[in-house]
């Protein structure tokens, strides 16, 4: 443990993590198909949802979110926790309400596994699922460009969009 700083630590837990979820994804996907485990992903994405964003809240020290400027600090901190170098992905706020995310081309974490097993052109993305979730689980409205449904990498060669944020 001496020898590895704290990013390093960072990444490594969070590789393991992603590789966990992989597998999770890979093992149950032999078992119950593609449909199936699409379903139990997302089911599985959306009930951790209100439990990551209670514990990153709480990490960070905030109460609430209400401002955009909130959100923005709210977001880069969550990033900072969970975000690993190998999830190839850049996010900004290009303009005021707006978080634009864009992926490395054809180096999405989860679209590299996915087309390993075999199955790209049936998966649900759940990266950009789980963001919806959080903000959902946070009571945060919001719309998303493009609508992402399968695999944005697969259909189009690139994965990059916006989230409208919207404050009362």
């Amino acid at each position: 443990m001496k020898s590895l700083d704290k990013k390093e630590l960072k990444e490594l837990l969070n590789k393991c993590w992603m590789t966990h979820d992989g597998m999770w994804f890979y093992h149950c996907l032999q078992e119950c198909g593609i449909e199936k485990t699409n379903k139990i992903n997302k089911a599985a994405i959306r009930s951790l949802a209100p439990i990551e964003m209670k514990r990153i809240k709480k990490a960070l020290g905030i109460e609430d979110i209400q401002t955009f400027e909130q959100f923005q600090e709210f977001i880069e901190g969550t990033f900072e926790i969970i975000k690993g170098d190998f999830m190839n992905f850049t996010y900004s706020f290009p303009s005021e309400n707006v978080l634009h995310w864009e992926f490395e081309a054809q180096k999405c974490f989860a679209y590299e596994g996915i087309k390993n097993m075999g199955v790209i052109d049936q998966y649900q993305c759940g990266v950009i699922y789980r963001i919806e979730c959080w903000f959902d689980s946070l009571g945060i409205k919001y719309s998303v460009t493009p609508h992402v449904e399968g695999c944005l990498m697969h259909t189009n060669g690139n994965c990059a969009g916006d989230f409208k944020i919207y404050f009362q």
